[in-house]
């Protein structure tokens, strides 16, 4: 496939923007479940438990699935998946029980491990390999555009909905009165997922009605101990999925744990915290497409380095700083995460030939990161009373992908 097929490449690109938007509204639920049933910031992080860990568990599933099928089926299906987690916040919304929700979101999540597991390559493979890596820059554009989508959606109509009693207040409540409120905010948190559900739906059968390039393996037969060997075997590959997990790991534990830290640091509510959630990811998507224009003359290799040290700069602030030079500090660092993760995936990808579509579920299965390192920096905050020394949690993932950018990619340089 030499030319890259214009209709198909703008449907697979819209995926990137609606995983975007799911990504997002979840991770504006830590804040949302922590004033709604007075949690910990260990037990919200169990939303990124489900979330991400569902991402690792169907990962490899879907490779399989796409490499016996077609990318097309691979996308259908984690459409579908997509869909039916967001209608199960109904039920969940009802029942208000935590645990429902964190099995809607493992659904969900499942949904979306399979359309980043088949979007990712497919995308790679709509055209010319010399510019896949920039190609996957240009539709992971579009990400950030959802990840802004997401969390304005949860700004009006999810966190601008939450009662202002505080634990303790909602302690002292009678069970009916506590009741009543956490009846219209569990409300306020199933109806933008039941809404996207029903324009997902809408997508699904516009994409089941295309004709979409294969791009599949003309063998579908799978040994997967040989590809696995053939994977281990390739250093450039192994330091791409160790990156990935903690550059996931990374972005996570900074957009989780926003809303809390401006509201630590300006004093204000989750409504007005969550602007600045919305800044940062307003320039992480800027910084997305400079960062895709810049690579036509710094590889991207060292662009992500360069990225990376700023990245640990800014966290040091964060750390260090307070008030607003730790907010700015907080906000700049997603202009440093915006290349990160399709680079990563682009450079870890290169020269895989047979084994792309097993070697992107590890890729993919490297979102794990997500749900491990959130939850370390959840009980760094919870012990040491401190969100502000808690980032020096992503401080340490982004000095492992700096490694990465440095060294990790010498092979690809060599093999070119």
């Amino acid at each position: 496939m030499k030319k890259t097929p214009i209709l198909p490449f703008i449907l697979v690109t819209s995926l990137f923007l609606t995983w975007g938007i799911a990504n997002n509204m979840t991770d504006t639920l830590l804040a949302a479940f922590k004033r709604i049933l007075s949690m910990t910031d260990f037990q919200t992080s169990w939303i990124q438990v489900a979330f991400y860990g569902s991402y690792f568990c169907l990962a490899l599933p879907a490779a399989i699935f796409i490499k016996k099928f077609t990318y097309k089926s691979g996308v259908l299906l984690g459409l579908g998946l997509f869909i039916a987690g967001s209608l199960l916040f109904y039920p969940a919304s009802k029942t208000m029980v935590y645990g429902h929700f964190l099995a809607a979101l493992f659904i969900l999540a499942g949904g979306l491990s399979i359309l980043e597991t088949t979007a990712n390559p497919y995308i790679l493979a709509m055209g010319p390999p010399e510019t896949a890596t920039r190609r996957l820059n240009l539709a992971q554009s579009f990400n950030p555009i959802g990840s802004i989508t997401g969390v304005v959606l949860s700004k009006f109509f999810i966190l601008s909905h939450l009662d202002q009693s505080s634990a303790e207040e909602r302690a002292s409540m009678s069970a009916d009165q506590l009741n009543s409120i956490q009846t219209a905010e569990m409300s306020a948190v199933m109806g933008p997922y039941v809404g996207v559900a029903m324009a997902l739906a809408i997508l699904w059968v516009i994409i089941a009605l295309t004709k979409m390039p294969k791009a599949s393996d003309e063998d579908s037969n799978i040994d997967l101990v040989a590809s696995v060997k053939r994977l281990l075997a390739r250093k450039n590959y192994v330091w791409g999925v160790i990156a990935q997990f903690f550059y996931v790991g990374a972005q996570i534990c900074v957009w989780s744990f926003t809303i809390r830290y401006v509201m630590q640091e300006l004093g204000l509510n989750e409504d007005h915290a969550s602007s600045y959630y919305i800044a940062a990811l307003v320039l992480f998507t800027v910084s997305r497409f400079i960062c895709t224009a810049a690579m036509k003359y710094i590889t991207p290799g060292r662009l992500l380095t360069l990225l990376s040290i700023l990245a640990i700069i800014l966290t040091a602030i964060v750390v260090a700083g307070s008030g607003y030079v730790g907010v700015y500090a907080l906000v700049g660092i997603s202009g440093c995460m915006s290349l990160m993760f399709p680079t990563i995936f682009g450079l870890g990808s290169e020269g895989l030939g047979q084994d792309t579509k097993l070697g992107g579920s590890g890729l993919i299965m490297a979102i794990l990161g997500g749900a491990v390192v959130p939850m370390v920096m959840g009980q760094v905050s919870d012990s040491t009373g401190s969100i502000k020394l808690a980032y020096l949690v992503p401080l340490v993932c982004f000095a492992i992908i700096a490694v990465y950018g440095a060294i990790g990619t010498r092979s690809v340089q060599a093999a070119g």
